[in-house]
């Protein structure tokens, strides 16, 4: 059909298609059938629909993390290579700082137990940004069609999104923690070993959100990784580990505080060891040393865990609203 009817098949045949058609009684009646059903009847209503969506918002929600939970389910190359990865390496920094969790009579072994939280939550918090992001990638180029379609809208989509990396970061961050927690020989209580849990667990999440926004604000994974690293060796920067707080030049100090890296290994650490009191070499507390050197005190870990939630859920909004409002799909 689409051969025959062509503007070149036209100009062979001498004939005008749509002026054959407009002069034909077809043409009459299909005007005229419009013009009947165009009026309405007596006693009838237009249709009226009181959402754009067949669903509710919540039933939609639940649509949408069912589907997720399918496509995580069956996408083995990210999540149980995930799962390998991480235990790999946990028992690697675990066999690197080696009982050094437990050592604090000297300022040395001090900063060698923040160096194992300083890689871990710098390490395992980057993997898990780069690698959510193909993810997601994939995930938008689905959604941009079946939202298109009218199935859902794009909010019970981002939540989808969000909640479905939860249980694998919990199971991700109890494997890390246990296997760390015990070879490098942090003090076995259930406040300190729950607060670390806590803290790991946010970092994973906060950084898997990263990861997923910068695909969200950009057209593709390629420039999302781009953008995503330029940002990753200034977390590191202004970590306070590199350069302790209190030592940073005051006109940068504010991104200190606006570093989400920073915000962890400042809880971890307190929690590990800021309610020691044991006398270093030159005298003082390790409580004080923390205090003095690099900025750390104790009784801000209420704050801390309330930023950590803060984090996460401003990087996870940050998502659910640019994927509501951008829309880079090309036709």
């Amino acid at each position: 059909m689409l051969e025959v009817s062509t503007t070149a098949q036209e100009l062979a045949l001498g004939v005008d298609f749509t002026e054959i058609y407009r002069k034909s009684e077809l043409y009459k009646r299909n005007k005229a059938l419009i013009a009947e059903l165009g009026v309405p009847r007596p006693g009838s209503k237009d249709l009226f629909y009181p959402t754009q969506y067949s669903q509710p918002f919540l039933v939609q929600c639940i649509a949408c993390l069912w589907k997720q939970r399918w496509s995580y389910w069956r996408n083995p190359a990210y999540t149980a290579v995930r799962f390998v990865f991480t235990t790999f390496i946990g028992v690697m920094f675990g066999t690197m700082f080696w009982d050094l969790g437990g050592k604090k009579a000297t300022q040395q072994d001090l900063n060698n137990a923040m160096g194992s939280m300083y890689a871990a939550v710098l390490f395992l918090g980057i993997q898990n940004a780069s690698a959510v992001q193909p993810v997601v990638d994939v995930e938008r180029t689905v959604f941009y069609r079946e939202r298109a379609a009218g199935m859902y809208s794009a909010l019970p989509y981002a939540f989808a999104q969000v909640l479905v990396e939860i249980p694998y970061i919990l199971v991700q961050t109890g494997v890390y923690s246990v296997i760390v927690y015990s070879m490098i020989g942090f003090e076995w209580t259930a406040a300190k070993f729950f607060w670390y849990l806590f803290f790991q667990m946010c970092c994973f999440l906060y950084m898997t959100y990263y990861g997923m926004m910068t695909v969200a604000i950009t057209p593709n994974a390629s420039i999302a990784a781009i953008i995503a690293a330029s940002f990753y060796g200034i977390f590191n920067l202004f970590s306070g580990f590199i350069i302790p707080r209190p030592s940073i030049p005051v006109w940068w100090r504010w991104y200190y505080w606006g570093n989400p890296l920073a915000w962890t290994i400042y809880g971890m650490v307190v929690s590990q060891f800021g309610d020691f009191n044991d006398e270093l070499p030159n005298g003082e507390t390790v409580k004080g040393y923390l205090d003095r050197f690099f900025g750390f005190k104790h009784d801000f870990l209420g704050v801390i865990a309330g930023v950590h939630v803060g984090l996460v859920l401003f990087f996870a909004f940050i998502f659910a609203y640019c994927i509501r409002s951008f829309n880079f799909q090309q036709r």
